[in-house]
């Protein structure tokens, strides 16, 4: 058996204070080309919120939630032969996809329409025990211990995505609207890819706003405030409308909004009526979203995470301590990343 945060219907933590509850589930069997974790740490992401509130339901109950899973291989499955026992790895949202379509066979899996999801689609990391297979494992560079690599998994490869996304050229002017886990790994990625780029931070809190500055922001606001500049990029990695609507203003003609969510809450849809086509999107402004992430996303991001070394910044709980981190990440109560620690 094995200790587990189960979710087990969608509700709304505006009324319900503990979605999660503990309890002891059977310990996982590896199956053919999986490998079975003792997982050590496991991120918290916004995605989750989103999961306990049905904008992306998981499609049965209970379920383990749960992406950002660092773990030791303790079994082998049959046929997997990828690592060997003891191997230290991570587990990202991509859970596993077709193989062989065409987005498959082009390295986006995340695009596939098989896309399986790790904590919605299958358990994920919230538990002592988890499996998955062999492919979507990744490596966990020796220079991160157990908790920093966690936030690397998802606010990471997903920030490294969204980041590719934008085309971004160095010398040019990089906005980012939200600063929690996600964005501060992308100014840290920043810093080290483009020496020339500025970076500008639009964020409601005063205190994301400070820890920006500490990490490079040449300029920090609230997000309804106008940029010293027109900026080239935009990422946005809220999970409401409001800030989408408000960086269009501040992109340059040509400039691209990169959006990165999973889903956006319904709480202040009602701003996009306040999208003005010559104000917002006129002289070919783009919007991109960012689509789950694909499997070479996660690799390629702890390879350059390791080079740089990028270490995450990470407030640390204990796994039945989940509600509360939960209940802090939608309360934009932040600094960098929160992180549940399973065992030593």
């Amino acid at each position: 058996m094995m200790k587990a945060m189960v979710l087990k219907k969608v509700v709304d933590l505006r009324k319900e204070r503990e979605p999660l509850e503990l309890v002891d589930l059977p310990k996982p069997v590896p199956d053919e080309g999986e490998v079975l974790l003792k997982v050590l740490t496991c991120g918290v992401c916004h995605t989750e919120i989103d999961e306990i509130e049905g904008r992306t339901p998981p499609p049965r109950f209970p379920v383990v939630l749960g992406h950002q899973v660092v773990g030791k291989v303790e079994e082998l499955g049959p046929g997997a032969r990828r690592f060997k026992i003891g191997d230290r790895v991570g587990v990202g949202w991509i859970y596993s996809a077709c193989g062989h379509c065409e987005y498959c066979n082009r390295g986006e899996e995340n695009l596939c329409e098989q896309f399986l999801a790790t904590g919605r689609d299958a358990n994920g990391g919230y538990a002592e025990y988890m499996v998955v297979p062999e492919g979507f494992a990744h490596p966990i560079p020796d220079v991160f211990s157990d908790l920093e690599a966690a936030p690397l998994l998802c606010a990471g490869a997903i920030g490294y995505r969204s980041l590719r996304l934008t085309d971004l050229k160095d010398g040019q002017r990089l906005g980012l609207t939200g600063f929690g886990a996600s964005g501060h790994l992308v100014m840290k990625m920043v810093r080290h890819r483009y020496p020339n780029v500025k970076v500008y931070v639009f964020a409601r809190s005063e205190k994301e706003r400070e820890f920006a500055k500490e990490l490079g922001a040449v300029w920090a606001g609230d997000t309804e405030d106008q940029s010293p500049e027109k900026l080239h990029s935009i990422i946005d990695t809220t999970p409401v409308w409001k800030p989408v609507v408000e960086a269009l203003k501040n992109l340059r003609s040509g400039g691209r909004l990169v959006i990165n969510a999973i889903r956006k809450e319904d709480v202040d849809k009602g701003y996009l009526l306040n999208l003005d086509y010559p104000l917002h999107l006129w002289m070919e402004k783009e919007i991109k979203t960012v689509a789950n992430v694909a499997n070479r996303d996660i690799g390629e991001f702890l390879q350059l995470a390791a080079e740089i070394p990028i270490k995450p910044e990470y407030q640390e709980y204990a796994l039945e301590d989940a509600n509360k981190a939960l209940l802090e990440l939608k309360g934009r109560k932040i600094r960098g990343a929160k992180v549940l620690k399973i065992r030593e």
